[in-house]
């Protein structure tokens, strides 16, 4: 092939290579050029670490990762000579050197898809193959890469290694925690084209570009349907497997599908809010929702009804809102029939059948099918009343409260209107 090498010996064992000699693996049947290869993939199995870091303790299953960790604790580095980052491996520099090159050398035989190292083409190629070597002791779950293995693994152990510098919180995998980091520094670097929208990462700005292309690029195999992201399909598979939520929350024993939502749902029972608004310092459970909050703070309402023109902050209020022109309520209750325009709300009134109530208070037990029952009940535990009137003064703890106190003021008599909440003149 008219490849150059330092040494014979790297010679020889490229060789082997166009000669077609494989050792394979009698646990998995990943095929190896050399038997010391063969050797150190068999430790994979066996989960076998005998190297160990004389500074820290940690074990490898290889002499040269051991060698390349311990140039942690010397500082040693090779440094590019083009944007100053720095490398523990010579080889490892010189893999990175490519990308200021633009060559990639290895090229898959399947797709004709090129990268700039053979260690990542072999696992690209298992797409095609469909080999995942990688099986996680717990669950069996199978994986393509040992990076993701471990990755999946923390959601076992509920490890997050990876620490914020500025608020402390953890994540489990380091490109979370760069994600994260965006939401400090606020910078938005990638801009789309068409709407001029900034976005902290590529991949992100990738998914936004779908809404303007309309393009759905990911399809279940099951009912045909396509979806703009991966991890919406994910969900969705979920549909087809007989309803299976395997992750259940461990106080109330709602099952969820994916650890995100359930993560999501747990702060409901801890009362955490680590996403905090920087204007007002406001809290909120999920990122959606202080983005969606922040747009309160800069009065845009980018999605606009093209009946009335009516502007809303989120799209799905758009769409809530569309619904009473068209008088339109798709979700119908299979006890009652009676019609809703949104899924929560069919929900939510489906409790009434069911005479559920999932929500309790905690300082009396007292129990609700609606949160917004339960945060107007708690605030007879506190006294707070949050909303004033703007002419007396006069506090209450619901704005129904002074939405009916207000008519005094305006000369109207409704009666004493029986409020939620309490009576109010």
């Amino acid at each position: 092939c008219g490849r150059g090498f330092g040494t014979a010996s790297h010679l020889k064992r490229h060789q082997r290579i166009h000669a077609g000699e494989r050792h394979p693996c009698p646990q998995c049947g990943k095929s190896f050029s050399r038997p010391g290869d063969l050797r150190a993939h068999q430790l994979v199995h066996t989960g076998e670490k005998p190297f160990s870091c004389a500074q820290c303790g940690k074990g490898f299953n290889h002499a040269c990762t051991l060698k390349t960790h311990q140039r942690l604790h010397t500082g040693e580095r090779h440094t590019c000579a083009q944007c100053g980052k720095g490398f523990g491996r010579p080889r490892d520099l010189r893999t990175h050197q490519l990308i200021h090159t633009g060559e990639k050398p290895f090229g898959c035989a399947q797709c004709g898809k090129s990268f700039n190292q053979l260690s990542t083409l072999r696992t690209h190629q298992r797409i095609h193959t469909g080999e995942r070597p990688f099986g996680c002791a717990q669950c069996g779950k199978r994986f393509i890469k040992s990076g993701s293995l471990k990755t999946h693994e923390r959601t076992h152990t509920g490890e997050r290694p990876f620490g914020c510098a500025q608020c402390g919180k953890r994540f489990g995998e380091m490109s979370k925690l760069r994600r994260h980091q965006g939401v400090h520094t606020r910078e938005r670097p990638f801009a789309c084209p068409q709407c001029g929208k900034g976005f902290p990462h590529s991949s992100t700005l990738k998914r936004h570009e779908r809404i303007h292309a309309g393009a759905k690029p990911f399809r279940c195999a099951q009912c045909g349907r396509a979806f703009r992201q991966s991890c919406h399909l994910k969900t969705h598979q979920y549909t087809h497997g007989a309803g299976r939520r395997p992750l259940g929350c461990p106080q109330c024993g709602k099952g969820f599908s994916l650890p995100g939502p359930l993560r999501t749902h747990l702060r409901t029972h801890t009362g955490e809010r680590p996403f905090r608004c920087p204007q007002c310092g406001r809290g909120f459970n999920e990122a959606g929702n202080l983005k969606r909050h922040e747009r309160t703070h800069a009065a845009r309402r980018p999605f606009v009804c093209p009946q009335c023109g009516r502007g809303f902050i989120q799209r799905g209020d758009l769409r809530r809102h569309e619904l009473s022109h068209s008088g339109e309520r798709p979700f119908r209750c299979p006890q009652c029939g009676k019609g809703y325009t949104q899924p929560a709300d069919l929900r939510r009134h489906q409790r009434v059948h069911a005479e559920e109530r999932p929500l309790g208070c905690a300082q009396c037990g007292r129990r609700y099918g609606h949160r917004g029952d339960l945060r107007r009940h708690e605030l007879s535990h506190s006294g707070e009343q949050p909303f004033s009137c703007p002419q007396c003064r006069r506090g209450f703890s619901l704005p129904g409260s002074l939405k009916a106190h207000q008519l005094v003021h305006m000369g109207e008599r409704p009666g004493r209107t029986r409020a939620r909440g309490g009576t109010v003149p």
